[in-house]
């Protein structure tokens, strides 16, 4: 599976993303999701947390936002925020690609800026889809690779349809087998 990147080079990244967030703000992204108050949502890859705030402020305190990152000085950098922005729905997890969240518990899945970095992207796929409700979305944002590579990447092992692409994101839906429960077979 993947692996952290160095410190130094995370906390350039942070830098970086923090000009990029005041030069193009992440709400622009966000708008294109439809994020409702008591949404739950996995940021998956959440880096510094540049969508926490504009997540949250959406989703209201009925929601939950779950952000999920690999390196621990990513969900410091979260937790820092959302003590300091009084950011009480949101939880970090640290992994490289199980969340341990329960089946069908996600409403909305932000996959922005990582896919490209993804060693095992399948794996991740099949994680993301099993604890999406059935009616929920993937967001995917990513300048880094081509609209085919999004569209293929996510689309070729069956876990998502392409359901639309907005001027910043691709939406994706989890495909569900015929049954009742709307579970993965196994």
């Amino acid at each position: 599976m993947d692996t952290t990147m160095p410190n130094i080079m995370f906390n350039g990244m942070a830098l970086i993303f923090k000009i990029r967030d005041f030069l193009f703000p992440r709400d622009d992204v966000l708008e294109e999701v439809n994020l409702k108050p008591g949404d739950h949502v996995l940021d998956y890859g959440c880096g510094p947390g540049a969508y926490v705030p504009g997540t949250a402020k959406r989703i209201g305190a009925a929601g939950k936002l779950y952000a999920l990152d690999i390196h621990p000085l990513a969900l410091q950098k979260v937790q820092n925020l959302a003590q300091k922005q009084h950011l009480t729905q949101v939880h970090t997890i640290c992994s490289n690609c199980k969340t341990e969240m329960p089946d069908n518990s996600v409403d909305v899945v932000l996959l922005y800026d990582i896919f490209h970095m993804l060693s095992e992207p399948d794996a991740i796929l099949a994680e993301l889809q099993r604890i999406l409700k059935p009616d929920g979305i993937l967001s995917v944002n990513d300048h880094h690779i081509s609209e085919t590579a999004i569209i293929s990447g996510i689309t070729e092992n069956a876990h998502f349809t392409w359901v639309r692409k907005g001027d910043l994101t691709y939406t994706f839906k989890p495909n569900w087998p015929q049954t009742t429960d709307h579970r993965p077979l196994l």
